[in-house]
């Protein structure tokens, strides 16, 4: 195979843009080879692809390799599990599924190696979170005690949650922020620090916006080696906050403003507790300031990756089988604050599957 032929099914937004960046040839070997909406309308601004208003016509045509499946969210598993038995390659759009239960479905569908099976996790391409795993890894941090994630910079208005009657749903997207903007911030944060074992959650619904789902979120997760982390998101606040921060033994890095600072314990933490006789004496350390440029090649990257996953059998950068953790994440950060309980992770992927059909058959009207 000498190019990729690709289909790309839902022409909202992200759809289009996929669809652009292919068209003005900045993935190599990758051909836009079809399209799928429901929508005449969409369908109408592409000329050259075959077009489908039906995802199955796409997938059983025979004009396609593999699809890029950029749907509203609860379709992520019925087409996708179609086209994984059609024997295509799949790139799907975040998050992989609304919920564990149906991620699980969508994964055990892909049962061929051959077949590469990825997930537009695009902040995976950032320099910045490459750079952190790259300490972490390395032990350079030590051990991690504390994470403080604060990511409220995904201001949404009115307009925004009005421009589809899908969009900040329970029926319709699963979720509000957590299963919309912060996917990316979830699968970052299980891919750098791990699944926690505890989460304690609070998503005010509704708190920003008139919506059915959460517009802000606090959430407390615990690990079981004692290390704590606190997550805080939200599309109400302007102007909002990034800010990421991590706590070692051997000191402390924070991502913000597009700065990477790294401060430096000499001694490990405990150590020094352990050895030093003064009482209120403070570890050496030294601060630098760690160059990064740029947040990398982002959805362009993603797409670039798997085509030659599929061409050159590259390791994926966002295999669609780890977007189950993001998905997890969220899930257990709702229950637990609609049962205002502490979840224990792993989650129980079929009492929140019962969980959100109530949820959604109980859908709140708009007020006027």
């Amino acid at each position: 195979m000498k190019e990729l032929r690709l289909g790309i099914i839902g022409l909202g937004s992200m759809g289009r843009a996929h669809a652009g960046a292919i068209q003005s040839g900045k993935i190599p070997r990758c051909r836009l080879a079809a399209v799928c909406d429901a929508q005449e309308e969409a369908l109408a601004r592409f000329q050259e692809p075959a077009r489908f208003t039906s995802a199955s016509d796409l997938i059983h045509s025979g004009k396609v390799d593999g699809v890029l499946i950029a749907t509203p969210h609860y379709s992520h598993t019925p087409i996708g599990i179609e086209a994984l038995s059609a024997g295509l390659h799949v790139l799907v759009e975040k998050p992989i599924s609304v919920h564990k239960a149906d991620c699980e479905r969508l994964i055990a569908a892909h049962r061929s190696k051959k077949q590469v099976f990825a997930a537009m996790f695009n902040q995976r391409t950032d320099p910045y979170y490459i750079k952190l795993r790259e300490l972490i890894q390395a032990g350079e941090l030590g051990k991690v005690r504390r994470i403080n994630w604060i990511i409220t910079n995904w201001f949404r208005t009115a307009a925004y949650y009005a421009s589809g009657g899908w969009r900040a749903t329970w029926a319709g997207e699963g979720g509000g922020v957590l299963l919309n903007q912060c996917p990316h911030n979830l699968d970052l944060w299980q891919w750098l620090f791990g699944l926690p074992s505890k989460v304690r959650a609070h998503c005010q619904v509704g708190r920003y916006h008139n919506i059915e789902v959460e517009d802000d979120v606090t959430a407390f997760l615990e690990y079981p080696d004692g290390t704590t982390g606190v997550f805080i998101t939200s599309t109400g606040e302007a102007p909002g906050t990034n800010r990421l921060e991590v706590t070692g033994e051997r000191g402390r890095v924070v991502i913000e403003n597009d700065r990477f600072l790294f401060t430096r314990n000499e001694v490990e933490m405990s150590e020094f507790s352990r050895t030093t006789p003064q009482a209120f004496a403070a570890p050496a350390i030294w601060n630098v300031e760690i160059p990064v440029s740029g947040h990398g090649g982002q959805h362009g990257e993603i797409l670039d990756n798997f085509t030659r996953a599929v061409l050159d059998k590259t390791p994926l950068i966002a295999p669609a089988a780890e977007g189950l953790r993001s998905v997890e994440l969220a899930n257990a950060m709702i229950l637990s604050s609609c049962t205002g309980r502490t979840v224990d992770l792993p989650l129980n992927a079929a009492v929140y599957a019962r969980f959100l059909k109530k949820r959604s058959a109980a859908r709140r009207p708009k007020k006027p």
